[in-house]
C-alpha cells in the first residue's frame, strides 16, 4: 500500500538514540583517490535483514548504536531487525523482528544486553541520495548522509513485492503485534571473551619472534572506550619490536578492515570499516575476513581473545 494521497513511503525519525547511521555495502573502488569503502560495520547482519524484506544485498538500511531508535512509519513499510539483539516494540507492544509497520505506527528499539550495533532493513531500502555510488555514512571521510536527527524523514524505495492488505507481504511478514518478541540473534550468545581469529600480517617480522604468544595470550585484551567505526583500540600486553626495527619508520601502506596495527606504545589497534586508506605503523596481523563482523559487535569493556590461525 502507498501512503494516502500518493505520498512516498518513508520513516520519520522521532529519536535517533545515541547514534544512528544510514549504511549499505559501502563504496569500493575509490581508494586510489583517498576514499575508503565504509559501509555497515556488521555487513552480515545488514545483509541478512535486507534479504528478509526482499531487498538486494546493496540496499541501504539503518545502523543503530546501542539501541534507542524511535521512528514512525509514513505509509506501510516492511521492516526487519537484526544484529545485536534488542527488545522491539511497535506502539508499545513487543513484536518479532520481521514485521509490517502500518501507516503511523511507531517502532522503538531497546538497548542490547550484548553486542553494539542493531540493523533495521526496510522493504525497498532507505532511499537517501547516494554519494559516489553509495548511501553509506563514512565517519572518517565525512561522506554520505549525516547521522540521523529527530525530525529527519527518510524516503523508502519501492519494495520488491507489493504489500498485501491482510497483514502479510511477499515474505509472509507478520503485521506489527504478532510474532515472537525480540530480534532474531546475529551476535554469538556464548559467555566469555569474544574470540577473533587472526593471521600473520605483512609486518610480523618487525616484532619480537615471540609476538604470537603475547598477542594471543590467554589473558587477552580489553576494548577501550576510544573505539569506534574507525578502529577498536585494545588494552593489554604491549608488543615489542624485533632488534633492528626499534624506532624504525614505515612508509604509508594500504590498510584493510581487520588490520591489526601496532603504534609506538605497543598496544594493538584493530581497524574497522571506516579505517583510513593508508597507515604508517606496522601491521602485525590481520583478522580472518569472517570475523570483521564480530569485531563490529564488541563494546567498550568487553574482553577479546585473539587466536592465531595460519592460512593453508
Amino acid at each position: 500500500m502507498s501512503p494516502a494521497g500518493g505520498r512516498r513511503a518513508a520513516l520519520e525519525v522521532l529519536d535517533p538514540g545515541l547514534l544512528t547511521l544510514v549504511q549499505d555495502r559501502g563504496r569500493p573502488g575509490w581508494a586510489h583517490v583517498g576514499v575508503g569503502r565504509s559501509g555497515a560495520a556488521d555487513a552480515g547482519a545488514l545483509r541478512a535483514a535486507n534479504r528478509r524484506v526482499g531487498n538486494d544485498d546493496d540496499a541501504a538500511g539503518l545502523e543503530v548504536l546501542l539501541g534507542g531508535l524511535r521512528v514512525r512509519a509514513v505509509g506501510d513499510v516492511r521492516v526487519s531487525v537484526g544484529g545485536a539483539v534488542v527488545d522491539v516494540r511497535v506502539d508499545g507492544r513487543p513484536v518479532g523482528p520481521d514485521l509490517l509497520l502500518r501507516d503511523g505506527a511507531e517502532l522503538v528499539l531497546g538497548r542490547p544486553e550484548r553486542g553494539l550495533r542493531t540493523y533495521v532493513a526496510v522493504g525497498g531500502g532507505v532511499a537517501v541520495e547516494p554519494v559516489l555510488g553509495s548511501r553509506a555514512s563514512d565517519r572518517l571521510g565525512g561522506l554520505g548522509p549525516a547521522p540521523l536527527a529527530a525530525g529527519d524523514v527518510l524516503p523508502v524505495g519501492a519494495p520488491a513485492g507489493a504489500l498485501s492488505t491482510d497483514g502479510t507481504g511477499t515474505g509472509g511478514m507478520a503485521t506489527a503485534g504478532t510474532g515472537t518478541p525480540g530480534a532474531r540473534p546475529h551476535v554469538r550468545p556464548d559467555e566469555g571473551p569474544v574470540v577473533l581469529r587472526v593471521e600473520p600480517g605483512p609486518h610480523a617480522h618487525w616484532f619480537d619472534p615471540r609476538w604470537p604468544g603475547v598477542l594471543c595470550a590467554p589473558e587477552g585484551y580489553g576494548v577501550l572506550p576510544e573505539s569506534d567505526r574507525v578502529a577498536v583500540r585494545l588494552d593489554g600486553p604491549p608488543l615489542a619490536r624485533a632488534r633492528g626495527f626499534v624506532g624504525r619508520e614505515l612508509a604509508p601502506v594500504g590498510l584493510v578492515p581487520g588490520a591489526v596495527q601496532v603504534p609506538p606504545d605497543g598496544r594493538p589497534v584493530v581497524f574497522g570499516v571506516d579505517h583510513p586508506v593508508t597507515g604508517g605503523y606496522p601491521v602485525v596481523a590481520v583478522l580472518h575476513a569472517g570475523d570483521v563482523d564480530v569485531l563490529a559487535q564488541v563494546r567498550p569493556g568487553d574482553a577479546v581473545q585473539l587466536v592465531l590461525r595460519l592460512a593453508l
